[in-house]
């Protein structure tokens, strides 16, 4: 195969990943230990998946105050409400957070705040909904580190709020009984890339540590529910630092082995894949998105009930909805990047605005996340996408690309005009706003500013990082099956991809637009496929292509074939 150098395929320029030791040795295969080093692994302990190794939940600040007001909780016979969140990891920590809970004695119920009647967090509308419970304790899961109203209402009500969150603190906290977030101020807990059923996860451990103190038997066996964990934390996007790849590679291994909740087990199922071979990428692409379907849509309490249910007819009923829900978002999600795409017609593709801002009246306000995404990948900018809300208000969902902040930008515009956002929050990758209707075009400028005043322009170069090209002798099926089992892959630990040049012994278009290849490097001839290609651009008389790809294993009527799967391919 031809070394390329200079390479650019479909205006992204390929960048390689290098270690600055290669001669460093933290995995007896030398194509893993080139690809672990690339991704700044130290040393084998650094791939150790064993929880002995996790992090210690002493360092989570407020996490032993989390555990006495808990426990205070159980010894008092307290009614305990959980209020979660639409999203995945909302989802996730609120079922995690109802099973163990209730599994160490606790009187549990839940609240999910509908996403078009409430909006986000621990709002001071969500109290007023809580109070009807009548709780004595309130436990944020996945939100709550800016609800200072909402607290505030809470506490003035006589009820204990308990905050778990991971979002990005601001200069003034609630005034809750007990904060756990690791992104805190003075929080010692080193990963702070945890999302929030993890914070949730070490907040369980914390009770269980404190009640076994106090000789309470039996208590539960928290792994068990490392599948919830897992999906989270492929599914919210958060960095796999070391102590997430533990956490999700036990999680993952739990579903291989059809230890996890029924409705994960239904969910891959309605998806047509195959719980037993599991994989990282599979929480992000094939649950997640089922999942968050109900909370795009309709009401994430659907989705709470698929992971709670203990029954596998009940898990099957409730995962066929979501996945109808998930056909209705597709198709909403496709009419809308048409709309988008109009938009995009009209600006310069290859020199694009430093931060594009979109809005429709018709947009649907479940899917501007994932038309923002998917905006975002086109033209490797950060973007926002926005829809009508109520009274006069427009609700955005922001995406960003590596290297720009979006959290730390939307605190660029409001410090330069203090009325122009009502509120906000998120983090690096992804946040969500809401502004006036009448703001939008002051917004869409200032918007762009902060890019330009915090972004390097290098950031804003469009790229593409890979692994480089690959030997023809890696080119097997066992390297891939290695590179499957080798994750988990994900956030800042992403999966392998490398570039080559290749032969087009044969082509054809499979599924409307779907490319299935033969290719051929030296005297090897391998099955590739391309999806989502634009049919009238591509060249069916193409002879060589270059690409960048991945090692797949496909797996068909019981048999395991090499396949090569192309994110970016050029004819040539």
């Amino acid at each position: 195969m031809s070394k390329l150098n200079n390479l650019s395929i479909g205006g992204f320029e390929i960048r390689t990943r290098h270690a600055s030791d290669e001669s460093h040795q933290v995995h007896q295969n030398p194509l893993l230990n080139r690809l672990y080093l690339a991704r700044g692994v130290e040393s084998a302990n650094q791939l150790e998946d064993s929880l002995t190794t996790l992090l210690p939940w002493q360092s989570l600040k407020d996490i032993h105050k989390a555990a006495d007001l808990l426990q205070q909780a159980k010894a008092e016979h307290w009614k305990v409400l959980i209020v979660g969140d639409y999203d995945t990891d909302g989802a996730t920590s609120t079922a995690l957070a109802m099973l163990g809970l209730t599994e160490m004695g606790l009187n549990v119920n839940y609240l999910l705040p509908n996403r078009f009647e409430y909006g986000y967090g621990l709002s001071p509308e969500i109290v007023d909904l809580a109070l009807q419970q009548s709780p004595d304790l309130i436990v944020t899961v996945d939100n709550g580190i800016a609800s200072l109203e909402g607290v505030a209402k809470a506490k003035a009500a006589n009820v204990k709020v308990l905050i778990t969150d991971h979002h990005l603190a601001a200069a003034t906290l609630p005034n809750a009984d007990a904060i756990v977030n690791p992104n805190q101020p003075n929080c010692n807990f080193e990963s702070k890339a945890a999302c929030g059923c993890t914070v949730m996860f070490y907040v369980l451990i914390a009770l269980r540590a404190t009640l076994r103190d106090q000789g309470v038997q039996p208590l539960p066996n928290l792994g068990k529910w490392l599948d919830l964990v897992a999906l989270a934390s492929v599914a919210d996007v958060v960095p796999l630092d070391a102590n997430n790849r533990k956490l999700v590679q036990q999680g993952i291994k739990r579903i291989r082995q059809g230890q996890c909740r029924p409705g994960i087990r239904a969910l891959f199922d309605v998806a047509g894949k195959d719980w037993r071979q599991a994989k990282s990428l599979d929480m992000g692409f094939v649950v997640g998105p089922r999942l968050n379907a109900a909370g795009r849509l309709d009401d994430m309490t659907i989705g709470v009930q698929c992971l709670l249910t203990e029954n596998d007819h009940e898990a099957r009923e409730i995962a066929q909805q979501l996945q109808d829900f998930n056909v209705e978002r597709r198709q909403i999600e496709q009419s809308m990047v048409a709309d988008a795409q109009s938009y995009l017609d009209d600006i310069n593709i290859s020199a694009p605005p430093s931060g594009l801002v979109l809005c429709h009246n018709d947009w649907h306000e479940g899917v501007i996340g994932i038309l923002a995404s998917r905006v975002k990948e086109k033209i490797h900018r950060p973007v926002i996408a926005m829809a009508p809300a109520d009274n006069g208000t427009l609700k955005g969902s922001a995406r960003s690309i590596p290297g720009v902040h979006l959290r730390d930008a939307l605190d660029w515009v409001s410090k330069k005009n203090a009325n122009i956002l009502i509120k906000f929050g998120g983090h690096a990758m992804a946040a969500g706003l809401t502004i006036r209707e009448e703001s939008l075009e002051e917004f869409r400028s200032l918007f762009e500013q902060s890019i330009h005043a915090l972004a390097d322009p290098e950031a804003l170069q469009a790229h593409l990082w890979t692994d480089g090209p690959l030997q023809e002798t890696d080119l097997n099926l066992h390297q891939a099956l290695n590179l499957e089992q080798a994750g988990p892959w994900g956030q800042a630990f992403p999966e392998p991809q490398f570039y080559g040049e290749f032969t087009i012994v044969s082509q054809r278009i499979v599924g409307e637009r779907h490319l299935k290849l033969v290719v051929k490097t030296g005297q090897q001839e391998i099955d590739g496929i391309a999806f989502n290609i634009d049919t009238e651009e591509w060249p069916t008389n193409a002879k060589q292509l270059i690409g960048v790809y991945q090692l797949s294993c496909n797996r068909f009527r019981g048999q395991e074939t090499l396949q090569l799967m192309f994110s970016k391919i050029e004819a040539r």
